[in-house]
Formats: structure tokens, sequence, C-alpha cells
């Protein structure tokens, strides 16, 4: 892998001198704006990835600036799960014609391949309103968050007519008083009848009402909550370290080999970092020479006594 254009070559690591060493290797090259175009040597991070893909300008609500949510889209999304899906096709394509060759994966490029859906949805009138009015990005008064008495909140998401009337019945409304569930204009109105209904209960009482229908009605929980929901207790879908830190586990799930997650601590940047160029061949003089020039650092970690 390489994040910086052009580093690898400084280094004479570039893919035209290893693929002559080793013609079979698959070479990843992850950069935020690819390998070409006039801002591949630019510097730039998550949203600006997002802006440039044209994502950003769909995420945000009426009325409001875009706004990028977390790091999650181009970063990891677009950039290191796409760059790994390329990786396995090259690996794939390798077994044909025995050849490697060059992955390039740009963040930008892959968020809005993984967005394509925005692209190819336009004609059905799903995003012919402006940001924050359509169906799918908090203009629909049924998919939207709502916060309850207790100051946490539920995730709404009853697009389909059948699951609509369920979560009308949940809020103790008369569908047929309602006006149509299409109607935009009545939309606004709508949000803050919802609103004003979900914020007279407890998160807890509006799980009571809606679990067990089809009404797409969820709590919005914290990552400290994740583990202890019945739902994610019963597939195990969170662990936790010999620290008692709670991370997701590994998934998808394999059937027939699952993965088995380590129960100790990530480690820290640095912490191995000696040990496995002693183990590639490195002497201590050369790690310590790489240390004082700070091409490499060191984090080992404090014994409790």
């Amino acid at each position: 892998f390489d994040f910086i254009v052009g580093v690898m070559e400084k280094l004479g690591l570039g893919p035209k001198v290893l693929l002559q060493e080793n013609p079979k290797l698959i070479y990843a090259r992850l950069t935020g704006f690819g390998q070409s175009g006039r801002y591949a040597k630019s510097a730039g991070h998550d949203i600006n990835y997002l802006a440039l893909s044209g994502v950003l300008s769909k995420l945000g609500r009426k009325d409001e600036n875009p706004y990028a949510p977390v790091n999650l889209l181009a970063d990891f999304a677009g950039g290191g799960v796409m760059c790994a899906m390329g990786i396995i096709i090259a690996l794939y394509e390798r077994t044909k014609s025995g050849k490697g060759q060059v992955v390039d994966a740009s963040m930008v490029e892959g968020a809005a391949y993984l967005s394509s859906f925005l692209w190819k949805s336009q004609n059905l009138g799903l995003w012919n309103r402006r940001r924050g009015e359509n169906l799918m990005d908090s203009g629909a008064p049924f998919y939207e968050t709502y916060k309850t008495l207790d100051g946490k909140f539920m995730a709404v998401g009853a697009i389909e007519p059948q699951f609509y009337e369920q979560l009308v019945k949940g809020l103790g409304l008369d569908l047929d008083k309602l006006p149509s569930q299409l109607s935009f204009s009545d939309w606004p109105e709508m949000k803050k009848m919802f609103a004003a209904i979900f914020s007279k209960k407890t998160q807890a009482e509006w799980c009571r009402i809606f679990d067990g229908t089809d009404a797409c009605v969820t709590p919005v929980l914290s990552l400290d909550e994740v583990a202890l929901h019945e739902h994610n207790k019963e597939r195990g879908s969170f662990i936790k370290n010999d620290q008692e830190e709670i991370s997701p586990r590994p998934s998808p799930l394999l059937s027939r080999t699952p993965a088995s997650p380590s129960p100790r601590r990530d480690p820290f940047i640095g912490e191995h970092t000696e040990e496995i160029l002693l183990e590639f061949g490195f002497t201590k003089e050369e790690i310590a020479k790489l240390h004082s020039e700070k091409v490499i650092e060191f984090n080992k970690p404090k014994a409790n006594l």
C-alpha cells in the first residue's frame, strides 16, 4: 500500500521496480484523489474526497450546509473497503493470467461508485427535490430520527405503506385522518406532529410499543449501549477484549470459517516496531538510526505494578 503519490518511487519501491522483481505482485495504491489528475499530489481528507465525488452535496438537512458523516464514507468505505475489493478482484484475475497488477484506489471514485444508487435513481423521483426535502434525506416524516422524553432518540424508516400503517398505529394516530403518506406539502407539519408525540415517552417506552412490529422503528443506540441490546447480545455482535473495551465482531459472519477475534487489546502504534524489524533482518544499530531520524517510532507499554 501507499497513501501519498510518489513516495514509494522515492524509496525505490514503486510498482515498476517491484513488478519486475515479482510479476505476480498485486500492488495496491490507496490515495484520496488517485494516481493521476490535477489533485493527485494534493493533500486532502474524507470531507474533501466526498465533496469532489458529488456525494457530499446530498448529505444534510433542509436549509443547512452539507455535512460529512464522520470520516466513514470516503476513508473507510470508498477507500479501504473498495481498495480491498480491488485486491480481491486482482487476486482472482491472477488465477487466470498468472500476472499481478497495480490497484489504483481513489477515495473520490470509491465513494462515488459506492453511491451509484444516487445517480441511477435520479429518474425515479427520489432525489428531484432540494437537499433535505426528499424521501430518505430527512425530508419525509416517516424516515427521520425523533427525540424522546429522556433525551434519547428513535430512528424511523417506515417507507412502505404497510410499515407506515404500523408506525401510525404505534403513535396512536388514525391513518384515515392523516394526509396521504406521499403528500410532500404536508411533510413539514407531519414531522412536527410526530416529533411532539415521540417527545412524550421515553426511548424504552417506545421500544416496548414498536418491538415485534414491522413499523421500522428502532432505538438510536450509543457506542456504550450497543453490546447491551438484546438483539446484539443474541448474535454476539459486539465483543470485549482483555481490557473490557467493546468493539464490533468481524463481519460478515462466515458459516464454516468464522473469524476468531483476538481477546487482546489493540497494539499501540510502534509497540512492536523493533521486534518486527529484527525479524526482517535489521540490526539494532540500523533500527536505532531509523528511530533517531524519526523514520520509525517506539511505544512500549508501561508495566502496571
